[in-house]
């Protein structure tokens, strides 16, 4: 389990508009933080062309390395905290150019510099 592998992972249960089911995600924390048994992650979703305008959503497209089967895109304005129990199997990984991309919106959703 580490930062930037693609992780199918139960959601739920979720509360208001909060992003559900079990759906690939993008384990976006340090492996060297923390010591508990918990990943920050960032969902995956369906691609909508509207997306595109959107700043923390990053695309992908489906390849070899993330073993998507659809154009997708991280939601990063939906990081949150879960319990490693919640992982349930690795399908993938990002390549380095979308780590970047994720990094970026990262910076937008914070407001980081």
């Amino acid at each position: 389990m580490t930062r930037n592998d693609i992780w199918l992972v139960n959601l739920d249960p979720t509360i208001g508009a909060e992003i559900r089911k079990t759906r690939p995600c993008v384990i976006v924390s340090n492996i060297a933080v923390g010591v508990l048994p918990l990943k920050v992650i960032a969902p995956l979703t369906d691609f909508k062309e509207r997306y595109r305008a959107v700043p923390w959503m990053v695309i992908i497209e489906p390849d070899a390395e993330n073993n998507l089967t659809k154009p997708s895109v991280v939601d990063l304005f939906q990081v949150r905290c879960v319990s490693e129990e919640r992982l349930i199997r690795k399908s993938g990984s990002l390549s380095t150019q979308l780590q970047a991309s994720m990094h970026k919106a990262l910076k937008v959703v914070f407001a980081l510099p």
